[in-house]
């Protein structure tokens, strides 16, 4: 068995949910998803099928981030993976909604930060083992840096 690391491709100021599937259906559910949450929200969306012929299936509305996400799936190469990537919308925003969906088995990352999937290869085909979202810790938050969270999600909207 091989295990390597492949880096997703995250264009500029997109966020992008990874995660397993396993159904055919997943790419118009996580589409009408998107649109009825969002709306004006740009996205694109890939899925690995995993039997029969075994495409790299795709929709959205933004031509890049459809191409960055089947591109995603390409390089993964793991079957069910899927990879919604997103502007003018958050995971936050539709995350809930996704891990809802009744095909939808598990959700690795959600996140703007860059991505390192770790995935094994084996003579039956690939799968996820798991994800490297961003960087590790640099220490542990002062007061000073605890106020400018509290003010930061304030004034986004995300906290009163």
């Amino acid at each position: 068995m091989e295990i390597k690391s492949v880096k997703l491709e995250i264009p500029e100021d997109a966020n992008i949910i990874l995660g397993q599937t396993h159904f055919i259906k997943t790419v118009e559910d996580v589409y009408e998803i998107m649109v009825a949450s969002v709306p004006g929200a740009k996205f694109g969306i890939a899925f690995n099928e995993a039997s029969g012929p075994c495409l790299t299936r795709f929709d959205g509305n933004d031509d890049e981030l459809v191409q960055a996400a089947i591109r995603n799936c390409q390089a993964l190469a793991a079957g069910h993976a899927f990879n919604l990537i997103m502007r003018q919308a958050y995971p936050i925003n539709v995350l809930n909604s996704i891990k809802q969906c009744p095909e939808v088995c598990s959700i690795y990352c959600a996140t703007a930060n860059p991505v390192e999937v770790l995935v094994a290869r084996s003579e039956q085909g690939c799968g996820i083992l798991g994800v490297i979202d961003g960087s590790s810790p640099a220490g542990v938050e002062s007061a000073e840096d605890r106020e400018k969270r509290r003010d930061f999600l304030r004034r986004i909207g995300y906290k009163r």
